[in-house]
């Protein structure tokens, strides 16, 4: 089967590898004239413009996405559109907010264009393991498609799947990352207490393989922060700085807006909103009150 791919950055380009390992046809496009040559040379058929992109595919086609979400998205569909034909389909394979994936499907489908949203997970590690793949759009596009999921898969029966109409996998894909919020919290804090408690003199490495094996809190992100510790047992030189991309924000949003209970998910995001701030305001507020009421010493830094 044959696929063009647009956005051949680290992601982009692992899945696109993967795809011609499994024997597929790629037409890679990006911006990037280098990163395109890049994938050629490891047997992708190169584009320097959408038309080239859109003219090297045969109908019906298909064209992944693989670009930044929010207005990327929109600008590439876009810039698309005018160059596709009824039948065609986009699939946006990034992390774009689900309501934005629903909104994108009705004004394709207007256009008789199809959309599929995959929310997607694997980061760098799916080029060897396969990636997991949260599928939404219609269920006869999605079975069409479906040799190109098999390949991207860890298994063609494994990891991947319809879970509904389109706006549907980005969906899942946004409570999937919640989660994550969480569970790497819940290391992160445990882990830290055990090296708080200096009496005792624990190593956090060989206490992380012990972990990895019989444990019920064994999982791929304990392998990965053992892999981390063995590499740099104290995390030196790593800045307690902690990026949220967005999908942790919408989950939270949206069990305010169902009513739905999420503090460890909610209670991560916050930690991440803290890691952020070089000096937390509020912190000087709460050291200023107690001084205030009770007359307790506040620590001062040097002018600079």
């Amino acid at each position: 089967m044959e696929l063009g791919m647009i956005g051949l950055g680290k992601m982009g380009g692992f899945m696109t590898e993967r795809l011609l390992q499994g024997g597929h046809r790629v037409v890679g496009y990006d911006r990037d004239a280098a990163t395109v040559q890049r994938t050629t040379e490891k047997g992708a058929q190169g584009a320097n413009s959408l038309d080239g992109l859109a003219g090297q595919l045969k109908a019906p086609r298909a064209i992944w996405l693989m670009v930044p979400a929010g207005a990327p998205v929109d600008d590439t569909i876009a810039a698309l559109v005018p160059r596709l034909a009824e039948g065609d389909t986009i699939i946006d394979g990034g992390n774009s907010y689900y309501r934005d994936s629903v909104r994108r499907a009705a004004e394709l489908k207007a256009k008789k264009i199809n959309f599929v949203d995959v929310g997607t997970s694997g980061g760098v590690w799916g080029l060897k393991e396969g990636y997991s793949m949260m599928i939404g759009g219609d269920a006869a596009v999605v079975d069409r498609l479906a040799p190109i999921f098999k390949t991207l898969a860890p298994a063609a029966d494994k990891g991947w799947g319809r879970v509904g109409p389109a706006g549907s996998g980005h969906f899942v894909k946004m409570v999937h990352n919640g989660i994550e919020y969480g569970i790497m919290q819940a290391y992160a804090e445990g882990l830290d207490l055990l090296r708080h408690k200096t009496d005792f003199n624990l190593d956090l490495l060989q206490v992380s393989q012990i972990w990895q094996y019989g444990s019920v809190i064994r999982s791929w992100l304990l392998d990965l922060t053992a892999d981390a510790l063995a590499k740099n047992p104290k995390l030196d030189g790593i800045e307690g700085y902690v990026t949220d991309s967005g999908e942790g924000r919408w989950t939270a949003i949206e069990g305010i807006e169902l009513g739905v209970p999420l503090p460890v998910i909610s209670s991560a995001l916050e930690m991440r909103f803290r890691s952020q701030d070089p000096e937390p305001f509020a912190n000087k507020l709460l050291a200023m009150m107690r001084h205030e009421f009770g007359g307790h010493a506040v620590k001062t830094v040097a002018s600079k």
